[in-house]
């Protein structure tokens, strides 16, 4: 009896550590490389008629945190770093 629950709390842990795996995966953990940053960030800027200096910040911040938020505009949840990343007025300084 303790090894059929023991086996089973195994196999249970196991399914979550794989459920949990794949929603970091898909919400943008930090798992880029320097070189994906151009392609993210130019997905990111496209609906900004300011795309200079989208760009520079969002590759600035891509850099330093290995993360773009998915989309447009918003979603800075699923990135940590490029979220809490401030100016010194407090501003958000990545896109």
């Amino acid at each position: 009896m303790a090894v059929l629950s023991y086996t089973t709390f195994i196999v249970l842990s196991l399914l979550l550590l794989v459920t949990f795996s794949n929603v970091a995966e898909v919400y943008g953990s930090a798992n880029l490389r320097p070189s994906d940053c151009k392609p993210k960030c130019s997905y990111r800027c496209s609906a900004t008629s300011h795309k200079k200096p989208c760009m520079f910040f969002c590759q600035k911040c891509c850099a330093t945190c290995l993360c773009v938020p998915p989309g447009t505009y918003g979603n800075k949840q699923t990135c940590p770093c490029y979220n809490s990343w401030k100016t010194k007025e407090g501003a958000p300084k990545c896109p």
